[in-house]
Order: C-alpha cells, then structure tokens, then sequence
C-alpha cells in the first residue's frame, strides 16, 4: 500500500482518537440521558450538545477497545462504527483511521467493463481476503472494474447486503477493514479499480435502533415498504449518509460508488440530497465513478457539464434485451414486450426505453425524461445482474435455460456495444450456479421473511408446488450460489471464458479508442425485427447489426465485411446483410 495522504473529511458521526484517548459522539435528541459503556470499565455518563448529541472524551483507550451506548435498559451499537466486534447488535470497535490507502488507481470510464460481486458467495471462503485469491480470474477474463454488492454490518452471517443498518462497519462476516482495503489494494495491483454499491433509502428491518434515540431521522406520516421514509429534508440525516459515501472514498480508497434505488428516497429533500451527495464525493475523490439505480430515469443527473453522476444502471436495456433473447413477457418484462424489438432499438440508440411516455403499469404515470442527447457511457448495461436473478422463485440464471446461441448473441452485443458492460459473478463463465435470495433473521422477522417471499411468487407455486421454492433462511440457499473453483475449472466454463475474453479484447482493440473521443450522436434502423445501431463518434462510428428472431432477415449495412460476428450470415450484395436466425455483427469504422 502507498503511503498517499487522506483527504481530511469532517466527522460528525463516529468515535475519533484523541491524544489521550477518544472521543464518542451519538446523535440522540428523543432521549434524556446516555452512558458510554466500554467493555472492562464503569460507564461514563455523555453530556448532551445544543446539536442533540451527547458526547464525551474518555483517556486511555486505544484501537481495539470495545464500546457500546446505553440508553436506559437498552444497549445499542455506535450507529457509525467503524467495526463491530461481531454481529451488527453487539459491541462497536474503536477502530484507528488509516495509516497508508491502497495504491492509486485510475482509468478512464469508457474502458470500465465491470464485475458484479457478492463477497460472501463469490467464492467458497466467502471474505475479503478469499477474494483476492479470486481476482486474477476477473483481470485475466477482462474485466477492468469489480463491483462489490453492499459489505456494510447486516443482522446474521449472510445477507444480500441491503438490510444493512450499521453502514460504516464492513460486516465481519467478510472480515475486517484492512482486509477490505488489502482487497482493494490488491485488485489496484493487478489494473482493477473497486466500486462500492450503498444504499441509502432504507435501513434493514432487524438491527437499527434509531427510532429509539432519533426520530428524527424518519418521517411518520410517510411510509416506504420498509417503514418510515427517512428524513432527507433535514440536512443531518442527509450528512450522515453523504460523509458515509465521502467515508469510503477518502479511509478505504474505493475508486467509485453505485447508489441503491434513489428512487425510493422518499421525501421532499431527495433532489437536494443527491446534489450534496455528489459535491461530497467529488471533493474528496474529483474522477469517482458515481452510478445510480434510479426507475424514474432521469437524465439530468447524467448530463456530462454538471459533473454529479457518471452513469446510471439501464433497467430497460436489460428489460428490452432480455424479452428479445428469451421471449419471457411476464412480470416487470410486460411493459416491454408490445414490440421488443422497437423497445431495444430505443434502449441501443437513447438509453432509456421509457422518456415521458406513459408507463403500463396500475398507475400508466409518464416515466422518464429525454435521453437521447447522453452519451452511451451514461448507461450501465447488463444481461442479467444479481437482482434479475435473485429475484426469480429459483433464483436460476439465463446460462441454465437459455440455448447458447442466444445467450452467444446477448453476450455479443452487451460487450460490443457503447454502453458500459457488467456482469454478474460467473456469468463471464457462463456458470448456471443460482443466486437465491437469502438471509438470517430470527424468530417473527424470519417467518415474516419467508412468507413474504413466498407470497410474492404466488403464480410459481401455482404451477409448481412449493416444494421446488428455496427457504430464504436455510443456510443451504445460500451455500447454493458460492461460486466454487471446480465450477470455474470445468471445460464448460473454460470454453465460455475464453470466448468472453476474446470479446473483451474486440471490445478493447475495436470499442474503446472510437468512445475515447467525443460522441456526436445515434440512429438505430429497423428491418422488421432485424435492428442496425450507428453510434457516432469524432474518431469514427460502430454499427452493430442484431437479429434475435427465429427466422432470417435481410438489413442495410456497411459494405466492409464485419469485424466480429456471432451465428450464420452472409453479404448477398454490396451495402445488404442477410443476417440468419439468432445472430449478430459488428464493424468499427474509424474517422
């Protein structure tokens, strides 16, 4: 690791070591009196601030002591710690800011082909540090980003992340801060930056004792679907949330964030709050990556001259793309499957399928803005990421349903294509291994977790019984999705590798010094369900041509023969295709 200075953020949640010791402060306006309790000691009555903290500064204490607050009969976790002891409800740890980050890392956004990654199944130890074990697999496919799903201190040992509720601690079931920054240090050596995904729109519902000591943080009278909306017109709430995002850029060196359904933030304060979130990352690191999932698609956080956001998750390229490759219509599919091919030809040419256009949904509410005017690297695309697998009953993949040729010609135009590429764990293998939906809860909340889920898949047990449905709480699910290097060596898997890293190498060769240069615009042409995509640069233009029909069509297309193809084709004259059933092609045209 590199001795490079931090960037100094101000703290106002979280212990900070002292010269003599530490200081402990904890935002509790609701209550009257809290004890610092520090495990071998007496407790130590905090003092209350005109802010509605209480605070105090305790000598002789060290990194590694163990603390926690009292309040009246109840002991909570510091709701800023840095490390927990064990579980998200025990003992917080007075934890030490970083002598030295990892090693800088930086690289141009248009050359990010990204990893998705669960820490606790990507590989069979389930840490951080079995991670590093894994990350020449991912340099050596071509990847260029990893993506860890959120790490931060979740209820129980296994959790898809975002029932976090202590979101400065990494969870220990992956191990401790300095294995999260020896991971990322690591992954810096190999030519990997790390991407960090936070949610902000809820806490989990098993952990968080705020509404205990700070109601504040909430609002009553507005309800989320997992409780109170947090308060993001008060401008605390929204500090602990933007130095949170601040905190994991600047004290582990994490080279970009991917922030959680930010359209779920509930109140009046969004719009303010991720202006402030934004300004708070760019202070501390000016070229993060910050990327949204946001269903509302709205353009104007991507808008290059404003420098707030870099991209957002496209939901509908993947929505679009998958009715096409599978003919699946059900579901959030439905509102794309009228006319997929005209829905893909919007999600290849402008990004978002859905700009202002009523959506048929219960409500048939517009969604979305205009985004044609936004270059491709706006969109974060994505044949299947953790959520459109975990969401599923059997939380199965495409590679275990779909013929190959299909899923051939997806892989294709995801990894060809401008937009920004990711991947799900395994998927660059091809590997069928499921991702369930999994947690561990006790007692009502369990119950309540696995009815839930059971509830919403009510159609599947229609047709299938409930036998076939993996129990959310068994430890078995989980065990179900790690990622085992016996499946990576499996000549299946070897085969489906390399064919991704020969893409990832076109994409490379042929894709990135056209995007290096300034975009200038698309057209997206449509032959019956056959598309022809121009993306236009200063350098030159790729043009992608996709026929994900059962039969052959015949489409306008540059002359030159193509630079890449994947299924049957053939030129029957100058400036025609005849692409065959399932295939695509893909030319790069410099200026």
């Amino acid at each position: 690791m590199s001795d490079t200075p931090r960037r100094h953020i101000s703290r106002h949640f979280g212990p900070e070591l002292t010269a003599s010791g530490a200081r402990f402060r904890l935002f509790a306006p609701d209550v009257p009196a809290v004890d610092l309790e520090i495990e071998g000691r007496a407790p130590v009555p905090l003092t209350r601030t005109d802010d509605g903290f209480f605070a105090g500064e305790v000598d002789g204490l060290a990194p590694g002591a163990r603390y926690r607050f009292r309040i009246g009969e109840q002991t909570v976790p510091d709701p800023a710690s840095r490390m927990q002891a064990d579980n998200a409800d025990g003992w917080s740890v007075l934890v030490a800011p970083p002598a030295n980050l990892p090693r800088a890392w930086s690289k141009p956004w248009h050359e990010a082909v990204i990893a998705e990654v669960h820490v606790g199944t990507a590989t069979p130890a389930g840490t951080f540090a079995g991670l590093i074990e894994r990350l020449d697999h991912y340099r050596d496919a071509g990847f260029t980003v990893i993506e860890l799903m959120p790490v931060n201190d979740f209820p129980g040992r296994r959790n898809w992340g975002y029932d976090g509720v202590l979101l400065y601690a990494p969870d220990r079931a992956y191990g401790t801060p300095d294995d999260l920054r020896a991971l990322i240090d690591a992954a810096h050596a190999r030519g990997l930056g790390v991407m960090l995904d936070v949610v902000y729109n809820h806490f989990g519902p098993s952990g968080n004792y705020l509404p205990l000591y700070a109601k504040s943080f909430f609002r009553e009278d507005i309800s989320t679907p997992w409780g109170p909306a947090i308060d993001l017109e008060n401008p605390l709430v929204r500090d602990f949330f933007s130095q949170n995002a601040a905190y994991w850029l600047a004290d582990f060196g994490f080279d970009g964030l991917r922030f959680d359904a930010v359209h779920a933030l509930a109140t009046d304060g969004a719009e303010t709050f991720l202006r402030e979130l934004a300004g708070a990352c760019r202070a501390v690191r000016p070229d993060a990556f910050l990327v949204l999932e946001n269903h509302d698609n709205i353009a104007e956080w991507l808008i290059r001259e404003d420098t707030l956001y870099t991209a957002q998750w496209n939901d509908d390229w993947h929505h679009a793309l998958h009715v096409l490759g599978s003919g699946e219509t059900t579901g959030y599919y439905a509102p794309y499957a009228t006319d997929a091919s005209e829905a893909a030809a919007r999600a290849l040419g402008q990004g978002f399928v859905y700009q202002g256009d009523p959506y048929p949904d219960a409500d048939g509410h517009p969604r979305g803005t205009k985004s044609d005017h936004l270059p491709p690297d706006a969109f974060v695309s994505f044949v299947q990421n953790h959520d459109h697998i975990g969401n599923r009953p059997l939380g199965d993949r495409l590679a275990g349903t779909l013929p190959a040729e299909r899923l051939a010609v997806l892989r294709f135009v995801l990894m060809l294509s401008p937009e920004i590429p990711m991947l799900f764990q395994g998927e660059e293998a091809l590997l069928p291994t499921p991702f369930p939906f999994f947690c561990d809860f006790e007692g009502e909340l369990a119950d309540a977790v696995r009815k839930g889920r059971k509830a919403e898949f009510g159609d599947f047990f229609k047709a299938h019984g409930e036998a076939e449905f993996p129990d959310p709480l068994d430890e078995a699910t989980f065990r179900s999705a790690v990622i085992t290097d016996e499946a990576l060596r499996s000549e299946a898997a070897r085969a489906a590798l390399a064919a991704f890293a020969a893409l990832a190498e076109a994409r490379r060769r042929l894709v990135w010094p056209i995007t290096a240069t300034p975009y200038r615009g698309s057209a997206v042409e449509r032959s019956g369900d056959a598309l022809l995509a121009r993306w236009r640069y200063e350098g030159g233009e790729l043009v992608m041509a996709l026929n994900l029909q059962d039969s052959r069509s015949t489409i306008h297309a540059p002359s030159e023969p193509p630079d890449a193809r994947v299924g049957s084709m053939a030129q029957p004259a100058p400036g025609l295709l005849a692409l065959g059933p399932v295939a695509a092609a893909f030319w790069s045209l410099p200026a």
